[in-house]
């Protein structure tokens, strides 16, 4: 078993210079003992502990097993381990050099979502990214890159891409059954503020300058730090795209699936009257459909309008206007059944198979880039005109500025994966 090790600010920044800088690979193991694949965990805070209970539910199913974990706060590291005799690094680098470790799940704040994900392709580990992808859109292009490179699974953690009756309404859409589709309605999902809250002393045991990463440190304070806290990191730039990039990573990807949209996006987007941070955002595709985020409540889904009636896709519904439409619908849905542990376990089916999981990183990088695009027209605060091959707004340096970001080295993105 791998000792624990501690990290501080200056040896993490020393050994980080060369490592973040450059890529490293190391040979994917042929799984563990008796085909085992070994999963270790990057981050183990609020959602990390949901998605450990869904992985240890359904791992035997698939011969898997938790290994290893990785967090900054070393008080929590050792919670989440328990009395299991797992590796535990505050350096997930040094986690994915744990020769028992095959896969790993990502479920950090979202600005540390890439970087991670990136080095465990290149050490030749397969991944599990919580929504939403990136932080950036030019991020989800170097996820993409490096796990095509490095051959790797990447799956992301949609987990209503593994909802029968999300399933079941999306390809309603795409046979047909409604018609041509007119116009979609979604949430007006809130984009992210900026942080003024006051210092507090830091918990012993957290590295909260590796915590904020690309980011301009910033002084810590506990309702930065939790997620969703009064309000927590989810809800500031520049760790979050808030709401719109939370939430609207479930929503937003329910409209692509169901439009047959997951390796594209709008191509026009623009917002309308309102407050800064919610005002209702429009969006066009190429075919002409129009995606209006204007509905109050948040949610993961959308109401898809078309010439044969309407259709509610969501997390726990899906509902028709008329209901002759959901006539040949099956008897099992599941509306409220929690599946993160059918995701999960898709993933480490095809990690196995060496197939594409359902929520592959190319679907997952075009369904966050949607989410960005939301939060840039607001920040922009007009109408513009995206290209979703060179993932670039048409002619508008301004807005480009938007697509990507310099992060604090040595925490950045590299330019080459």
């Amino acid at each position: 078993m791998a000792k624990q090790t501690t990290l501080s600010r200056r040896g993490f920044l020393i050994r980080g210079a060369a490592v973040f800088a450059a890529p490293y690979i190391i040979p994917a193991s042929a799984f563990g003992a008796n085909d085992r694949i070994g999963v270790g965990f990057i981050g183990v805070g609020r959602r990390a502990l949901q998605l450990k209970a869904d992985f240890l539910r359904v791992a035997k199913q698939a011969n898997a097993e938790a290994v290893a974990v990785s967090d900054f706060f070393r008080k929590r590291m050792d919670a989440a381990c328990g009395d299991q005799k797992w590796g535990k690094y505050q350096d997930y680098r040094e986690l994915l050099q744990d020769k028992q470790v095959d896969a790993v799940i990502v479920a950090t704040p979202d600005h540390w979502h890439t970087l991670p994900s990136i080095h465990a392709c290149q050490a030749g580990k397969d991944v599990y990214c919580e929504k939403p992808l990136t932080l950036t859109i030019r991020e989800g292009r170097a996820l993409v890159d490096a796990a095509r490179k490095y051959k790797r699974i990447v799956q992301a953690g949609s987990q209503q891409r593994s909802k029968t009756n999300c399933r079941y309404g999306c390809e309603l859409v795409r046979s047909g059954a409604l018609g041509k589709i007119s116009v979609v309605h979604g949430s007006n999902y809130l984009s992210p503020w900026e942080c003024e809250l006051p210092e507090q002393p830091v918990p012993e045991g957290l590295n909260w300058d590796a915590w904020c990463g690309q980011t301009t440190p910033r002084p810590y304070h506990e309702d930065l730090y939790l997620p969703r806290a009064k309000p927590g990191w989810i809800s500031f730039r520049p760790y979050s795209g808030g709401e719109m990039t939370g939430w609207g990573a479930h929503g937003l990807d329910i409209i692509q699936w169901a439009l047959g949209m997951d390796e594209s996006c709008p191509v026009e987007i623009w917002p309308e009257e309102g407050e800064p941070l919610k005002r209702p955002v429009s969006m066009r595709y190429a075919n002409g459909v129009l995606v209006r985020l204007d509905e109050p409540e948040e949610h993961g889904g959308g109401l898809f309008e078309g010439e044969n009636g309407k259709l509610r896709i969501d997390r726990d519904k899906l509902e028709a206007t008329p209901s002759e439409l959901l006539k040949n619908a099956p008897k099992d849905l599941e509306l409220r059944k929690d599946t993160t542990g059918a995701h999960i376990l898709n993933w480490l089916e095809c990690i196995r198979s060496r197939e594409k999981p359902i929520a592959d990183v190319e679907i997952a990088h075009r369904s966050a880039t949607m989410c960005h695009l939301g939060n840039i027209a607001r920040w922009a605060g007009r109408k513009l005109q995206w290209d979703p091959e060179k993932e670039l707004f048409v002619n508008d340096e301004d807005a480009n500025k938007y697509v990507a970001r310099a992060g604090r080295e040595p925490y950045g993105i590299p330019k080459e994966v």
